[in-house]
């Protein structure tokens, strides 16, 4: 139960994450169509700008109004599940353990640890790769016997998680990652960057597994 509950509120935060960047998205494209560009800003400086572009045009300001309100709204429920995910994470030992990987955080851990929920569930770490759909599909018939793409079955956003934790660590300068960066470097230059990422993310998948059976913290040599 506390794992469904916990990836409800992941589902919950994702919701209206998607819908918020929805919002802002219409809001440039209706500005957009009148010439009006709002360019780059931040969250917190977003509704002044949108303000500033329609201030003259009395029709724009009323449609603007109603939909920035309509952010405002989304904006203060986001905030509030992003508090009560980070809550859960301190609270959690297993999430707080995951996240001593570099580029792994509260949100991948999380979404991890309600996923897998028992480690004992597996007899092996390398199952979990499979089980969350990022393992190649095999094609055999007769002498051919070909690779496909991962299968994706399984919880999507967990997936989506390591995939991005993979980024991280394959695009951002991390230290404590290095044994771990230059292995799915090696994969990048024969196969190709995405290729590496997916791998990577099913690296981590079987890493993060064996961190929960064992209990163990994160080592960058041992990842290898």
């Amino acid at each position: 139960m506390a794992a469904q509950e916990t990836r409800a509120l992941l589902t919950a935060r994702k919701l209206l994450q998607t819908k918020l960047h929805d919002l802002e998205l219409s809001l440039r494209g209706i500005l957009r169509g009148f010439g009006l560009k709002v360019g780059p800003t931040t969250p917190a400086r977003f509704e002044e700008r949108i303000r500033e572009l329609v201030a003259g045009h009395p029709r724009l300001e009323v449609i603007v109004k109603s939909l920035l309100a309509a952010r405002g709204a989304l904006r203060r429920e986001f905030d509030h599940f992003e508090k009560q995910v980070r809550d859960a994470a301190r609270c959690d030992t297993r999430v707080r353990l995951l996240t001593s990987i570099p580029g792994v955080g509260a949100i991948v851990s999380l979404s991890f640890t309600a996923a897998i929920d028992d480690p004992a569930r597996f007899k092996s770490s390398k199952r979990v790769g499979a089980y969350l759909g990022l393992t190649p599909t095999k094609y055999q018939s007769g002498e051919t016997d070909i690779d496909g793409r991962i299968s994706k079955i399984g919880d999507a956003s967990v997936r989506a998680a390591l995939y991005e934790s993979a980024h991280i660590i394959l695009t951002k300068p991390l230290k404590g990652c290095t044994a771990l960066k230059s292995w799915a470097m090696k994969i990048a230059k024969r196969s190709g960057m995405k290729k590496a990422k997916v791998a990577l993310a099913r690296k981590l998948a079987v890493i993060m597994h064996r961190m929960l059976a064992d209990g163990t913290s994160f080592r960058n040599a041992a990842a290898v």
